[in-house]
Order: structure tokens, then C-alpha cells, then sequence
């Protein structure tokens, strides 16, 4: 499908009555209802210093912790130049050359969600932290004692100890991954769908506003729900129509319940556009795609070109719309830089 004429098709054909029509008033108050603006702040960010947030940001563009001292966070987690916190591969490459066997998820408003990764083996942003360091396959550091020795190396112990007062020993694993954690608690996106939900009838257009009642009319709101539209519950991936790759158990690795077979933390839509490709395979490459496969394999319905057309242009008004400063670049990482 050539989605930019179907795009054209749909403002300059019969759905443009329709879009014309919408009560923008009328969307803001269920917008405001079903889903609303992103908080300002993240929950946890309320103990979180200027210097530990410094420190984790450091400590997220640090080469030092791959075995190789080729990758960091931001490898797989991209924020910089305007990105949208992944690296839009379908999976990650490795220090050592393999990639792993799921996609990415994006790490922009991740803090909002109930649990970290694809199947929410993870708590929170400090417990996420730890896993990729030390996983063979993504940036392989053999052991906790050995990424404390490379940030030693690097010159960290005076940063550490400053943040982390009266500490006795402050240059530990659970403390980077804390810093991580505080830094990843800033990172939430800005976009034009909360500035309408604050008043600006501007900001949205008619269809992405039409879209968004399409969008909760269709039934993609009632897992796609809370500000963040997702990361707030888990669903089975095929609910309706199956999906085709059954090698992923989902959550079922993690609890051993048969219920969770297939089961998956849903992902967040804000930003969505900056995220491709999708599924926590990275199977699909096009958003268009994806929204048409998601509302057969989850809902039944196969959406018409109208309906399709309407969603999408929705979801672009969830991109974020700010670029971060970055201070500190993979290599520019260290303190000594």
C-alpha cells in the first residue's frame, strides 16, 4: 500500500467532510477522560538530585560498560538527534556480532510503565538497567565486580562519592543502576496532542483529532488506555486471530503460568512514529502495517482504508516534538573527557 496516497485520498476525498466536522471540543473531553497529558514528572523522580541524574546521564553514553568498549545505552536506546530512544533495527546487535531475539523497546516515557521489557521481567528503570550490561549478547560484561573495575578505570570514584555521601562503599552496581534510572526518569516526551488536550484547537488537525474518536471507536484504546496509551498492562498477542511467530512465549518465560503464553506488555503509542519497525519482534515496518495487523489479530476487525488513514494520522500527533540536549556522547562519556 502507498500510504502517502492513501493519506492524500482520504483529506481530499469523502472522509474530508467527515474530518471537517469534528468537534474538537467534544475529543478533548474524552481525550481527557480515557487517556490525558502526561504527567510532568515521572514516579520516584520527586528523590532525584541534579548530580545523580548527571551521573546516570553520563553513565548512559558510557563505552566502558561493553566488553568490547564499543556500546552503551544509547546504542540500542537512541535519544540523541532527536530519536526516538531505539535504534530501529528489528533487533540489536551485539558487541560480539549476534542480536538478541527481541526488538528494542523505546526508553523515552518508559518510567510511566508497570514494568521494563517486552515480557515486564523487570520492576523499574534501575532493575532494567542492570540486564543488558551483563548480557552476553547484547554489550557482555562478564560480571558486576568487572563493570565497577572499567568505571574505576574511567575515573568515577569521585563522582560517585560525591553523589552518594556517607556511603561506604559508593562505586557499586545497584548505585549505577539507580543513576541510570534517574536520568531515564527525565526523559519524557513532548508532543502537539497534550498541547490541544491543554486548549490549543490548533495543534491537532481535524483528521488526527477525527482519528483519535476513530481510534477509541475501533477498540484500540481499551489496551491502548492511560496517558501514556500503554505500558500500563500486559495482552496476549494474536487475542483473536493468532500471530505467527509462536517461538516467543512472552511472559510465559518469566511466571511458567500456561496463561501467559504469548503474553506481552503493551507497548506505549507515544511517540510510536519514531519507532519502527514494530512488535517486540520488529517484524513489521510500517506503521500503517501494523495498526491494520494489530486490529485483526486483537480486535477481529480489518479496518478500511478510511478508518486506517484516520488512526495513523492520529498517532502523528503523539511524536514527540522536543530534541534534548546531549552532553555526553558515547566516547565523551568518561570524566576525564
Amino acid at each position: 500500500m502507498d500510504f502517502k496516497k492513501l493519506v492524500l485520498a482520504v483529506v481530499l476525498g469523502s472522509v474530508a467532510t467527515t474530518a471537517l466536522a469534528v468537534d474538537k471540543n467534544a475529543v478533548r473531553s474524552q481525550a481527557k477522560m480515557m487517556h490525558g497529558p502526561l504527567p510532568a514528572a515521572m514516579p520516584g523522580a520527586e528523590n532525584d538530585t541534579p548530580a545523580l541524574i548527571d551521573l546516570g546521564e553520563r553513565l548512559y553514553f558510557e563505552t566502558a560498560l561493553s566488553a568490547d568498549g564499543t556500546q552503551s545505552c544509547n546504542s540500542c536506546h537512541r535519544i540523541d538527534g532527536g530519536r526516538g530512544g531505539v535504534d530501529n533495527e528489528a533487533t540489536s546487535l551485539g558487541v560480539k556480532g549476534s542480536r538478541g531475539d527481541r526488538n528494542s523497546p523505546s526508553v523515552w516515557n518508559a518510567g510511566f510503565h508497570v514494568a521494563q521489557f517486552w515480557d515486564g521481567r523487570a520492576a523499574d528503570l534501575a532493575a532494567q538497567a542492570k540486564g543488558p550490561i551483563l548480557n552476553p549478547v547484547e554489550m557482555a560484561i562478564p560480571d558486576e565486580q568487572t563493570a565497577i573495575s572499567n568505571l574505576k578505570k574511567e575515573g568515577y570514584e569521585a563522582l560517585f562519592a560525591e553523589v552518594f555521601k556517607g556511603e561506604a562503599d559508593p562505586l557499586t552496581y545497584d548505585n549505577l543502576a539507580k543513576a541510570i534510572g534517574a536520568f531515564e526518569r527525565t526523559l519524557i516526551t513532548v508532543d502537539r496532542f497534550d498541547k490541544f488536550l491543554a486548549g490549543d484547537d490548533t495543534a491537532i488537525t481535524d483528521l488526527e483529532a477525527k482519528g483519535y474518536q476513530t481510534f477509541v471507536q475501533s477498540g484500540c484504546a481499551s489496551c491502548h488506555n492511560g496517558a501514556t496509551f500503554g505500558g500500563s498492562m500486559y495482552m496476549k498477542m494474536g487475542l483473536v486471530n493468532a500471530y505467527e511467530n509462536t517461538h516467543d512465549m512472552g511472559r510465559f518465560a518469566v511466571t511458567n503460568n500456561p496463561a501467559d503464553k504469548f503474553v506481552f506488555k503493551v507497548p506505549s503509542l507515544r511517540n510510536i512514529t519514531k519507532t519502527a519497525p514494530y512488535f517486540h519482534d520488529g517484524a513489521v515496518a510500517e506503521l500503517d502495517q501494523a495498526v491494520s495487523k494489530m486490529a485483526w489479530m486483537q480486535l477481529g476487525r480489518q479496518l478500511s482504508e478510511q478508518e486506517l488513514a484516520e488512526i495513523v494520522a492520529f498517532l502523528g500527533a503523539l511524536e514527540d516534538t522536543h530534541t534534548i540536549t546531549v552532553k555526553y556522547l558515547n566516547s565523551d562519556a568518561g570524566v576525564g573527557h
